[in-house]
């Protein structure tokens, strides 16, 4: 079992989490370092977030990227909430961070996050995972290699089986 106090999963690592998150309908931007707030919190106080450097932002499953799209680069990461497992628009969102939007920082997996979740949000271009408190943390590190073929492209630079076959017949 892990002696980490708040663990998650970054960049294939087990570490520390040192981030606290601000739940929605908070009225004010809070004073502490290493928060991650609510999109709409985040875009009432840009100018406020501009000026320092340790705020990440968080999406909902109703709060597309373009939401944020602008202000990418003043935030330390961008997480998106998964407020139940069967909800997949956070996958959309983190492919439409990498590729539409171009951005290279830390995507994090949030909320209703399950082990079984693992290797498609990789995929999808998530590198940070928070998992619900019952999930087995250890075991999640051995999820991200469920499968050893892809058929679909992804934002992990995984090549597809089609790809593959594909320079195999050239």
């Amino acid at each position: 079992m892990t002696e980490l106090d708040n663990p998650m999963i970054k960049d294939g690592v087990l570490c520390e989490n040192h981030w606290q998150l601000v739940p929605k309908g908070h009225p004010e931007l809070p004073g502490a370092a290493n928060i991650i707030v609510p999109a709409l919190l985040a875009l009432e106080h840009q100018e406020r977030i501009a000026q320092r450097n340790d705020i990440a932002v968080w999406l909902d499953s109703d709060e597309p990227p373009e939401l944020i799209a602008d202000q990418l680069p003043q935030y330390c990461f961008i997480a998106i909430n998964f407020p139940v497992f069967s909800d997949g628009r956070g996958y959309s969102y983190a492919r439409t961070l990498r590729q539409r939007f171009q951005y290279c920082g830390e995507v994090r997996a949030i909320g209703d996050v399950l082990l079984e979740q693992l290797f498609y949000l990789h995929r999808c271009g998530f590198s940070a995972f928070e998992l619900r408190e019952d999930q087995n943390i250890e075991e999640a590190l051995l999820r991200f290699n469920d499968f050893s073929e892809a058929y679909q492209s992804g934002g992990d630079q995984l090549q597809s089986v089609l790809s593959k076959r594909l320079q195999q017949s050239n």
